[in-house]
């Protein structure tokens, strides 16, 4: 039986407010400021009728030159990455040194640690051992499957790699920002610096901090909801963040919407609760929505015939999370967000602007490093590294790992003889996406970018695109439609 919930009935209008698309004015002002914001001054969104919105540009473009660097607008790295990777949760560079990346893994590993959701900086006290025993397996993301074998290699020398008391060769020359620690309390997210924990904090995380400080209405339904989607899917921690970036925006329009009332006359007055909402949920209206389980592509080991029960349970599975997250967060001046509904289609923009979240890894960059050193540097340096490269295997240049919502990036079509990519510079080592012109591009022609390995069959691209809600008919596929 259907589960009903009670919030999309009460608040159907409000739902359909939200719902409603941005008019393309409203759609063009927003990505305008947004790209002055940003300094992309040689692009523009603008509407087409046939495929929505699409990246025009407004200058030429050598190959290989920088078309644009994207800011995320919600981002978050894979819970089965987080033994690998050490980052920062806003801008998801990587933090603290060579040594305590390499020793944090390592150390993680002896404890049977293979997949979990938190991180941690200091991990030598033996307390805290039970936070990464338990196991959350997420089907969705790969975690980092090659065995590793730390048993020759002493625990105090893990230990004092993390604590900074041992230091390799030549890690100097890699150097990383120092941790800083989540201002809530929480073992879950550690920054770059000040700044990136108090911008995470104002617009994400003081609603979803699991720590002392956390102002969610309750740390125990928090801590079941983040359990609940490291067990099931983790886009519900992408769609958690949506939600409080919209709660937390929306307090911010109101109290300042209070401020410029108070030399206003009464007569003129008056702005709803709903219209700061609908102005606080814009961010996120401009991104492309159905219902997750409307839109999730069926799985190959499932029937046709089961589609229709595939999908009711994946439906249910949203409901669920739901729960507890109106447990954790629920405010009731933004609880039309609180409503199925809602919940379903934020899910279903990760779904059908599902964008990989890649940050290369300087451990990979060290170990390069140390193997290009002349004798005799090279054979002094892999005396004392190499033990820890060999029990690293090849898990030694896993990058850090994600998914997230880029605004420009999200507006740009698909091709499958695209003119550029996404592509990660040698200088580009934070969250932001960066998209390059594989070909010159002339001014006024549409920046594409392939959704898919544009090298497959004709037939298998076309199958993979379906999953996207299209059919390509880009100049190549025309070409080779039989």
């Amino acid at each position: 039986m259907e589960s009903i919930c009670p919030i999309d009935q009460r608040c159907s209008h409000q739902i359909s407010a939200l719902l409603q698309p941005p008019s393309p004015l409203h759609i063009q002002e927003y990505f305008e400021r947004l790209i002055s914001k940003r300094q992309c001054h040689g692009i523009k969104v603008k509407q087409d009728g046939e495929f929505g919105k699409g990246v025009f540009a407004e200058t030429d473009f050598e190959e290989e030159q920088l078309i644009l660097k994207d800011q995320m607008l919600v981002g978050a790295q894979h819970p089965s990455n987080k033994i690998d990777c050490l980052v920062c949760s806003y801008c998801f560079k990587f933090i603290g040194s060579i040594e305590q990346q390499i020793g944090r893994k390592l150390y993680l590993k002896t404890l049977g640690v293979s997949q979990h959701h938190g991180c941690e900086n200091d991990l030598s006290d033996e307390d805290q051992d039970n936070h990464y025993v338990e196991n959350h397996h997420n089907s969705e993301n790969g975690a980092s499957s090659s065995s590793i074998s730390t048993n020759s290699l002493p625990k105090m020398a893990l230990e004092a790699l993390m604590n900074g008391e041992l230091s390799l060769p030549y890690s100097n020359k890699f150097p990383l920002p120092s941790v800083v620690s989540c201002p809530g309390g929480c073992e879950e997210a550690f920054y770059c610096s000040k700044s990136c924990a108090e911008a995470d904090w104002e617009s994400f995380h003081s609603l979803l901090c699991t720590g002392e400080k956390s102002e969610s209405l309750s740390r125990e339904a928090l801590l079941k909801f983040i359990q609940h989607a490291n067990e099931t899917n983790d886009i519900f921690l992408l769609a958690a963040k949506a939600i409080s970036f919209t709660i937390l925006r929306y307090r911010k329009v109101k109290a300042s919407h209070l401020k410029k009332q108070e030399n206003t006359a009464p007569s003129i007055l008056g702005t709803s609760d709903l219209s700061l909402l609908v102005e606080a949920w814009k961010p996120i209206s401009i991104g492309h929505k159905r219902r997750w389980w409307d839109c999730i592509a069926l799985p190959g080991d499932i029937d046709g015939s089961d589609e229709a029960t595939f999908r009711m349970q994946i439906r249910e599975l949203a409901f669920t999370s739901l729960h507890f997250l109106k447990e954790a967060i629920f405010d009731k001046e933004c609880e039309p967000l609180f409503s199925l509904e809602i919940y379903g289609h934020i899910i279903g923009m990760f779904e059908l602007n599902n964008l990989d979240l890649v940050v290369p890894s300087p451990v990979e960059d060290y170990f390069l490093y140390i193997d290009d050193l002349t004798y005799p540097e090279k054979k002094e340096a892999e005396r004392i590294t190499q033990p820890y490269l060999d029990a690293l295997g090849d898990d030694y240049s896993v990058c850090c790992q994600g998914t997230a919502f880029f605004p420009l990036q999200s507006c740009m079509n698909h091709s499958c003889c695209p003119n550029a990519k996404a592509f990660k510079r040698e200088e580009d080592r934070d969250g932001q996406a960066t998209i390059i012109a594989l070909r010159p591009i002339c001014k006024g022609e549409e920046v594409t970018i392939s959704y898919i390995d544009e090298d497959l069959p004709f037939e298998e691209r076309q199958a993979l695109l379906a999953d996207y809600g299209f059919r390509c008919r880009c100049t190549r596929c025309l070409e080779e439609e039989p």
